[in-house]
């Protein structure tokens, strides 16, 4: 933004000092068409920027400017003010030290914060009116900065926890937007937004509430989104399943029982041979096949972090009276001590 000429003189005065100057003036309303309106130089400001709020379609033969904080013309958001005869600068209880008034009426902003934001009014004053002058009003919004997803768990149980997300930076003058897999919340019972849309609460965590999340920040001159946050959805154990790699077996052949589970964190896998820890793992081979074999395969099964554990046991028998090729039989037990019967 270029140089402005500020005032040659700078005073700090008290408010009875204020209404005296003030009762020396006589305002004015303008009968014109020409409406005051207030632009920001620049449009886009970021916090610990400067920012100049110009004023265009002054009236003529001003008297003075006086700028509060917010659209209340009252002491206690008086800012600050300037007298045109005088170039004298009078300071209110809301100036910040940051505020620069110039000889065009236009106000000068340093160091913007989020408490700079809102609204802003101007109060023209012109000689031979008896009314309160022309006003003009302005609502100065930061550019906002990419926000970001912080959540109470990253790692909830399924359907056992509820997780609270919140939307960062907590900015006033600002909306809320949240997208699921890229597209907008559904209405759900199991997704609930505070007031203000900062937060999300999801009750009872389950995959089609596990995310990725986006969350995007709006006013009315900017907007940005966070990037995807996905919960690390801990569950199991869902499916438990054992397969063996023959249908049919042969003497002296060594088959495998393998064992497969839905479960995240992946699950520990134990075998066990008539009462016997064999080994840990998702794969065991039997021991060679016999004419009389016959055994009994405990597969254990535990998520130590959801607390899921499943317990499936083999049976494997082969006849007394072998006969190449013939199937052996083999039974499953689920944890509750039932036959399976593939």
């Amino acid at each position: 933004m270029g140089p402005l000429s500020a005032s040659c003189c700078t005073l700090h005065i008290t408010w009875k000092e204020l209404l005296l100057t003030a009762s020396l003036l006589i305002f004015w309303n303008p009968h014109t068409s020409a409406q005051v309106t207030i632009e920001a130089q620049p449009k886009k400001v970021s916090e610990g920027k400067d920012v100049l709020l110009l004023v265009h379609n002054l009236p003529q033969n001003l008297a003075g400017y006086i700028w509060y904080k917010g659209q209340i013309m009252d002491l206690y958001h008086y800012i600050t003010a300037y007298t045109i005869d005088t170039e004298m600068i009078i300071f209110g209880p809301a100036y910040s030290g940051r505020e620069t008034v110039y000889s065009n009426a236009s106000l000068l902003i340093q160091n913007v914060t989020q408490n700079d934001t809102g609204s802003y009014t101007i109060q023209i004053i012109k000689r031979g009116d008896k009314t309160n002058g022309v006003t003009g009003h302005f609502t100065l919004h930061l550019d906002i900065p990419k926000p970001s997803i912080s959540s109470s768990n990253l790692n909830p149980r399924e359907a056992m926890e509820t997780v609270i997300l919140s939307c960062d930076p907590d900015t006033q003058d600002v909306s809320y937007l949240w997208w699921i897999n890229g597209q907008s919340l559904p209405i759900s019972r199991k997704l609930q937004l505070s007031e203000n849309n900062r937060t999300l609460v999801l009750f009872g965590v389950t995959m089609d509430t596990a995310g990725p999340y986006e969350c995007e920040m709006k006013n009315p001159v900017s907007s940005s989104r966070s990037d995807p946050v996905t919960l690390n959805l801990l569950y199991g154990l869902k499916v438990s399943t054992i397969s063996s790699s023959y249908t049919y077996y042969h003497t002296a052949e060594v088959p495998k029982l393998s064992s497969l589970t839905d479960s995240h964190p992946l699950a520990e896998h134990s075998w066990l041979t008539d009462g016997k820890f064999q080994q840990s793992a998702q794969v065991f081979f039997i021991p060679q096949i016999t004419k009389t074999y016959r055994g009994c395969y405990v597969w254990f099964i535990h998520n130590s972090v959801t607390g899921g554990t499943n317990l499936i046991i083999n049976r494997i028998i082969v006849p007394g009276k072998w006969i190449p090729g013939n199937k052996i039989f083999w039974s499953k037990f689920n944890q509750k001590g039932q036959s399976v019967i593939p």
